[in-house]
């Protein structure tokens, strides 16, 4: 019960990690994104998750460090996140958010780059593959996929009144419990969406969540694409049902399954930074 609960909480409570390089940040239609950037080589642009940030998304499970050793390695805050600003309109977010990704790339003039996301950042991913293949070196799907069109999104809609009441975020880690395991106790789920709260803008996350129906994809570019795939998913991750769902439609795609690993735990897994690196390679151009 104790590893679940730290698990859920590995995303939402920021512990000291090695100093990075100093934080900069740019403009993009009219809001300013935090990023940061080392290491030497091809780019590598990584995009966090719902409610996390670099830090905790990157940085803690030492991802950002070992990608920085071979390439040159470029993380940023969603605008909503971390230290990027935080509107509360909605029309901030949605397609915004993808081209945040789009517009931090032409800030650096980099032309095209090797794309990673994780949960909510790979549905930005996938939808970047669908709108600006011509930037991507290559994709790299984590713990999530996109939604077709045509989806349904009813979960979302209750997640943002949960969220604009106030209510935080424990619609989410339920929805986000391995199958199979019993439901946490009251206690434990109090104390995460307490630490989620704290931790977050629920306006600006209800404004995140307001606008995930315009990530969803079509079926037809995403069958005719051309940049390399993969996708890397815990076997006990709830979202693997997303994966799946896009693995017979997204040509390219490769999917590794880590068994044994969920939602909250498939990124810190030596596994996840091995079959990326590997992938990263086989795909290098210069």
């Amino acid at each position: 019960m104790t590893r679940r609960l730290g698990s859920v909480l590995f995303l939402l409570v920021w512990v000291p990690v090695a100093a990075l390089s100093e934080d900069r940040f740019f403009e993009s239609n009219g809001v300013k994104i935090r990023y940061v950037v080392e290491g030497q080589g091809e780019p590598v642009l990584l995009i966090h998750g719902f409610s996390a940030d670099l830090e905790r998304n990157w940085v803690g499970p030492r991802l950002f460090s070992t990608l920085a050793k071979s390439y040159r390695t470029i993380a940023y805050d969603n605008r909503g996140h971390g230290k990027s600003e935080k509107p509360h309109d909605p029309m901030q977010y949605g397609k915004e958010l993808v081209e945040d990704a789009v517009r931090l790339l032409d800030h650096l003039d980099v032309k095209r780059a090797h794309v990673v996301g994780y949960s909510m950042g790979a549905a930005i991913v996938t939808k970047l593959l669908i709108d600006h293949p011509d930037r991507l070196l290559s994709a790299t799907l984590g713990g999530n996929a996109g939604k077709l069109e045509g989806a349904d999104f009813t979960f979302y809609d209750q997640l943002a009144d949960d969220l604009e009441a106030g209510k935080g975020a424990t619609r989410l880690f339920m929805a986000l419990r391995p199958p199979g395991e019993p439901p946490q106790p009251e206690e434990q789920l109090k104390a995460i969406n307490t630490a989620f709260i704290a931790m977050n803008d629920q306006q600006a996350l209800t404004a995140v969540i307001r606008g995930v129906r315009q990530w969803a994809v079509p079926e037809a570019p995403l069958m005719a694409n051309k940049v390399p795939v993969l996708a890397l998913i815990g076997s006990l991750d709830p979202l693997k049902r997303e994966v799946d769902a896009l693995s017979s439609r997204l040509a390219g795609m490769n999917t590794v399954v880590i068994e044994g690993a969920n939602h909250m735990t498939a990124i810190s897994r030596p596994e996840f930074a091995t079959e990326l690196l590997n992938f990263l390679e086989k795909h290098h151009t210069n």
